[in-house]
């Protein structure tokens, strides 16, 4: 095959930040975002890290963030989800797989991610060893419906093409 394509998704509960509630750091696509509330999560809670990792191991018809990272595992406790996507894009090179694009659309009513998506967008595309160009980063709200529209929650969609490289 000369192209495949990925779809991944991930999806946290938000919650106040300590000591009010369980919620991590909020931090996007390595980009840490000053707010109240931030991500509940075995790791850092990095949803677009996440979902893109989900997408590239998708691509590859490799077992998911899931199964290789599981949550059960003491050593990904508040691990740096950069840890994640660098194995996804290392299993992807090593199946000799470069990336084409990745479209990421980032679902939440707050923050606002439109001043930080060309940060986020040089980290994702410095960790996959592609051009910031073959990278592209949307904020989409949820009309205050259901958990991701009150605040309570953040949903993250990637999909990614790859090409034989």
């Amino acid at each position: 095959m000369t192209n495949r394509i990925g779809h991944g998704y991930d999806f946290h509960r938000l919650e106040p930040l300590p000591p009010k509630g369980k919620g991590r750091p909020f931090v996007m696509a390595g980009v840490k975002l000053d707010f109240q509330k931030g991500p509940v999560g075995h790791s850092d809670g990095d949803a677009v890290y996440h979902a893109v990792t989900d997408a590239v191991l998708g691509a590859l018809c490799e077992p998911d963030i899931g199964q290789l990272f599981p949550d059960t595992d003491p050593k990904n406790e508040a691990a740096d989800s950069s840890s994640f996507l660098k194995i996804a894009a290392q299993k992807m090179r090593h199946h000799g797989y470069k990336i084409g694009n990745l479209d990421i659309t980032v679902v939440c009513e707050q923050p606002k991610i439109s001043s930080v998506k060309s940060e986020m967008i040089k980290n994702i595309a410095s960790l996959l060893g592609c051009e910031p160009s073959q990278v592209n980063v949307k904020g989409k709200t949820h009309e205050k419906v259901d958990a991701v529209g009150e605040g309570r929650a953040i949903e993250v969609h990637a999909v990614v093409l790859l090409e034989m490289g």
